[in-house]
């Protein structure tokens, strides 16, 4: 399997929290820079956040304050802490990794996990 698998979507109430879980291929080499991004029905797909291998996290505006990214680098997964939960952040939830193959780096994207947020 190449691309990353995403885990921890689910139905929470609005001012909830969610745990969500991304874990990149076994089978790459990939790098530790990994990324969220959601899409709501009906919407495009836009970012959410991401983690530089540095340490460097970056946020969009919509979440900022209430989604904190983190690195667990001995299970080399990264993790979205999402609290403060509103209806509108009820989307689709994409994990996208970067992976080296064939010389070339490029972009892996998960299946997906699901969030349901309840007014």
């Amino acid at each position: 399997q190449v691309q990353p698998v995403e885990s921890g979507g689910g139905s929470v109430q609005a001012g909830g929290s969610l745990r969500l879980s991304c874990a990149p291929s076994r089978q790459l080499y990939c790098a530790r820079d990994m990324s969220w991004y959601r899409q709501g029905e009906g919407k495009e797909r836009e970012f959410v956040s991401s983690i530089e291998s540095d340490g460097s996290t970056y946020y969009a505006d919509s979440v900022k304050g209430r989604f904190t990214i983190s690195q667990d680098n001995a299970k080399n997964t990264v993790h979205l802490q999402m609290g403060s939960l509103k209806p509108e952040d009820t989307a689709m939830y994409y994990c996208k990794t970067k992976c080296l193959v064939g010389g070339t780096w490029s972009d892996y994207w998960g299946q997906g996990t699901h969030v349901t947020v309840s007014s």
